[in-house]
């Protein structure tokens, strides 16, 4: 990437308006998306992991998904590597002028010490390098804090961030994802001294060390809105976490400089069954309220 498209880039990311679509359901959650979208039984991986593609690739090539409304796409390995319509999915959302994404973890460890850390990565050098060459700008890595723990916390923030150098150090932007629980009773008190634990390290970057960060919507309104005076952290943005998009768009709305990063809660109401003048209609809804609840606040 030449300098002059690095620094508009850069640019777009912390002050466009519009959200990051998440499309990265990954091996443990792609068989439940699709129920939600109409198709069961699928017999074998391979068999939904195709499916699942379809899906994808319904809604990237619908006209209502535009760079008008969304910034980014988190994608799915398999997304990265297979194509839309015979061309390579980034290209395809690079010529919608919509940059990707790529989730990079191998999902969660078992739960010790209140959180779930992240599995190592394998081959993670060549992992980064094949997003590179694909035209991929940025990576995704979520882990997930249940209990209030702080040596668990650290852990989790620790790891997180030990990636993110990695990922910048090959000219990436990481998307850091500590999801919070919703259902967590210690809900407040975890993000409280993960933040704190954020703070320190986010002291020990370089302004041009460039992170997005990833939550849960927060117990305390704006309460991570201070994360942004440090000029490496180009945006905050939130995922939907179990809430309804109903639900997590109203508490979006109440967060001034979040925007949103919903998965479940985009998908909500797309049906495999439906013509497509029905899920346009279904999509181009669910983007307008995702958008607006990212751009015109309480």
């Amino acid at each position: 990437m030449k300098k002059e498209e690095g620094r508009k880039m850069i640019e777009e990311l912390k002050n466009k308006k519009g959200f990051i679509a998440a499309l990265d359901q990954s091996g443990g959650s792609s068989k439940k998306t699709l129920a939600n979208y109409g198709i069961e039984n699928v017999q074998n991986d391979e068999e939904m992991f195709q499916k699942i593609h379809e899906m994808r690739s319904r809604i990237i090539r619908n006209e209502a998904f535009t760079s008008s409304h969304i910034l980014g796409v988190i994608l799915f390995k398999h997304t990265m590597d297979n194509p839309i319509d015979g061309k390579n999915t980034v290209l395809y959302l690079k010529e919608k002028n919509i940059p990707a994404f790529l989730k990079i973890d191998v999902g969660l460890a078992e739960k010790e010490d209140g959180v779930e850390l992240l599995k190592e990565i394998p081959n993670l050098e060549t992992l980064l390098e094949e997003a590179k060459k694909n035209g991929i700008i940025g990576t995704k890595m979520r882990s997930v804090i249940h209990e209030y723990n702080e040596f668990g916390i650290k852990q989790v923030i620790e790891q997180q961030f030990t990636l993110a150098k990695t990922i910048i150090k090959k000219g990436l932007i990481p998307i850091i994802e500590p999801e919070v629980d919703i259902n967590s009773t210690s809900k407040m008190l975890i993000e409280t001294f993960m933040k704190s634990v954020i703070r320190n390290e986010l002291n020990k970057m370089a302004p041009e060390d460039y992170v997005i960060f990833k939550f849960t919507l927060p117990e305390r309104e704006n309460f991570y809105d201070d994360l942004l005076k440090f000029k490496n952290v180009l945006r905050i943005v939130a995922l939907s976490g179990g809430y309804s998009k109903d639900v997590a768009c109203e508490k979006l709305k109440q967060n001034k400089k979040m925007t949103a990063s919903f998965s479940r809660a985009f998908l909500e109401g797309l049906n495999v069954s439906q013509t497509e003048e029905e899920f346009t209609v279904n999509l181009k809804s669910n983007i307008e309220e995702i958008y607006s609840a990212s751009v015109n606040k309480i």
